[in-house]
């Protein structure tokens, strides 16, 4: 999907150029921070078209929530956008919850990428958006109460917003090893954000394997023309103290190591 698309409300002419658009466009004209035709998660179309059950639930969508109704418009959403493109694999983009339950049991033969970004800077990049509602607390964020363990740990930092960006995390991380444990063995795989940044074109070819995609000569040279940025994954320690990095190396330290970043 393109933002275009997102703010036209599925326009069937706008869903055919996406990948053409994208693939000649020069890359400045893509960035943000200025008009620009770039990919998007959709949500004011997926609101529209399909329920705002998926954009915003307080807790993961599991298969139990997939009703007949939502089905078929999960499906046609899809399918429409799928239809009138040429490529092989449509890819889409969601963050915040896992929802696969929700989405494997609509589209049985799917293939799920999990992005995994460092908690430290996720908690960072999150206390500067003015989407996050954790300033509210978390009787009033987009993630629903908080677990009893987690609350107490809230409760313990005097209700830092920090620990509860953290804490936003760790939810997401353990929705998704939970959801993970229902899928078969070869339909989803862990890519590190930080681990694309140093090496985007290894893994980028780890992606077109695991999607059945045969490599693509034009990805040197298209990797080229973006600002892949190593220095991108560490940015959180110019914007956090001494103090906010040290409670979140404290709060997230078990889930940092079993993705194997160090503290």
């Amino acid at each position: 999907m393109s933002n275009l698309d997102d703010r036209l409300n599925g326009n069937a002419k706008v869903n055919a150029l996406n990948p053409l658009l994208y693939r000649r466009l020069p890359p400045r004209f893509t960035e943000k921070g200025r008009v620009r035709f770039a990919p998007s998660e959709g949500y004011r179309a997926l609101q529209a078209e399909v329920s705002p059950a998926l954009v915003n639930p307080a807790r993961d969508l599991t298969a139990a929530d997939l009703t007949p109704w939502l089905e078929r418009r999960l499906v046609s959403f899809f399918a429409r956008r799928a239809g009138v493109q040429t490529g092989d694999v449509f890819v889409h983009k969601l963050t915040g919850w896992p929802r696969v339950g929700f989405l494997k049991s609509a589209f049985p033969e799917g293939r799920f990428v999990q992005i995994i970004r460092d908690g430290r800077a996720v908690a960072t990049s999150w206390l500067k958006m003015s989407w996050w509602l954790g300033y509210e607390g978390p009787q009033n964020w987009q993630w629903g109460p908080l677990p009893p363990l987690y609350q107490e740990a809230w409760e313990r930092s005097e209700r830092s917003f920090v620990t509860l960006a953290g804490i936003g995390w760790l939810l997401l991380m353990d929705s998704w090893e939970k959801a993970k444990q229902t899928l078969p063995a070869g339909s989803w795989i862990e890519i590190r954000y930080e681990d694309f940044l140093s090496q985007p074109q290894s893994t980028i070819e780890t992606l077109e394997s695991f999607l059945g995609l045969p490599h693509d000569i034009r990805t040197p040279k298209a990797l080229t023309s973006f600002a892949v940025d190593e220095t991108r994954g560490r940015r959180y320690l110019d914007d956090m103290g001494s103090d906010a990095l040290s409670e979140l190396n404290d709060l997230l330290e078990v889930h940092l190591s079993r993705y194997g970043y160090d503290l």
